[in-house]
């Protein structure tokens, strides 16, 4: 009997927040792999807040292709091998996409025996090194600085937040709810947490950093942004990771209208891609684990069960429902 292979496609680009219309789901024959090819039973799927835009538009990636599963990064098994550096057996991480099986070539990362998917998904992996290479390449913070992170609950602000304190500095955090805020500072050590939701964002920005933000990792964009660039330090550095408060927009956002602030300040404000920096992914990974196992680093993961709901996993991002790094246990 032929074995099937289920998958999540692209039905429809989306406009505004993305629903249910934008996704549909299909059975293919399971493929085969072609010579230097493996096949990936895929286990676990990286839930991204990039996925939006690469159902949108080309980005630093094409476009998904309507029809063509849901592309994101995720951990899985291979059972059938062209390729002698990945024999059957081995767990990889790669870019399967949203299905059951997938062919996938070379440059996958072999995950090491003894590491859970949890953590080879989240502190280990792509969100792991982007909250290493942002904060530190790009954002270079020194010892006794301030370093404030937008989105500093989720998987990357709150992994670079724990890096800045572990480097010397002192650390604010912006979130969304009174008890994610409580973890970033009871359990994560940050200096201050500030709730975007009920607090006044630039004047709380002024009373935890009174000396100003030395270095601002931003995974938001926007009014946050905005308040950020309003009290920035001399020679004060603007990490841009993300924006994803204007991914689901109809209409493009006004910009920070106090772009200034970068020239009075003698700031500098500089975006990443970490598709950049993965030839340095073993430097990273040799610092994040002995910051987990030294006790110094910790992480949160937010699972979802089943293929099917990997449509609801990413909507848990926009939502702000999320604690930690959203993943899908298939």
């Amino acid at each position: 009997m032929t074995e099937m292979n289920r998958r999540i496609t692209l039905a429809q680009r989306p406009v505004g927040p993305v629903g249910p219309e934008c996704f549909a789901v299909d059975e293919v024959e399971r493929p085969s792999p072609g010579p230097g090819e493996v096949l990936v039973e895929v286990q676990w799927l990286s839930i991204d807040p990039t996925i939006r835009g690469w159902m949108a538009m080309d980005t630093y990636l094409p476009a998904i292709a309507i029809g063509e599963p849901i592309r994101s990064g995720g951990l899985g098994t291979v059972i059938e091998s062209n390729n002698d550096a990945y024999p059957v057996g081995t767990r990889v991480f790669g870019m399967p996409g949203w299905q059951q099986y997938a062919v996938l070539g070379g440059g996958l990362q072999v995950v090491p025996d003894g590491i859970e998917p949890e953590a080879a998904l989240s502190v280990f992996g792509v969100t792991g090194l982007t909250a290493y290479f942002g904060l530190l390449d790009i954002g270079r913070p020194k010892e006794g600085e301030t370093v404030l992170v937008s989105g500093a609950a989720g998987a990357t602000g709150s992994v670079a937040g724990q890096i800045a304190r572990i480097k010397g500095c002192r650390v604010v955090g912006i979130a969304g709810s009174d008890e994610k805020c409580a973890w970033l500072t009871d359990e994560l050590g940050f200096d201050a947490a500030i709730n975007y939701r009920t607090d006044d964002v630039p004047s709380a920005i002024r009373a935890a950093c009174p000396n100003g933000v030395d270095v601002f990792f931003d995974n938001v964009g926007g009014d946050i942004l905005q308040a950020a660039l309003g009290n920035l330090a001399l020679r004060g550095r603007v990490v841009l990771c993300g924006a994803i408060a204007g991914y689901n927009v109809t209409e493009p956002r006004p910009g920070p209208n106090n772009l200034t602030s970068l020239i009075v300040q003698r700031g500098r404000m500089e975006g990443f891609i970490i598709l950049d920096y993965l030839p340095r992914a073993d430097e990273a990974i040799g610092d994040l684990a002995t910051w987990v196992l030294g006790g110094d680093l910790t992480y949160a993961v937010d699972v979802v069960d089943g293929l099917d709901n990997a449509p609801l996993a990413l909507d848990r991002l926009f939502t702000g429902a999320n604690h930690g790094k959203v993943m899908v246990h298939l």
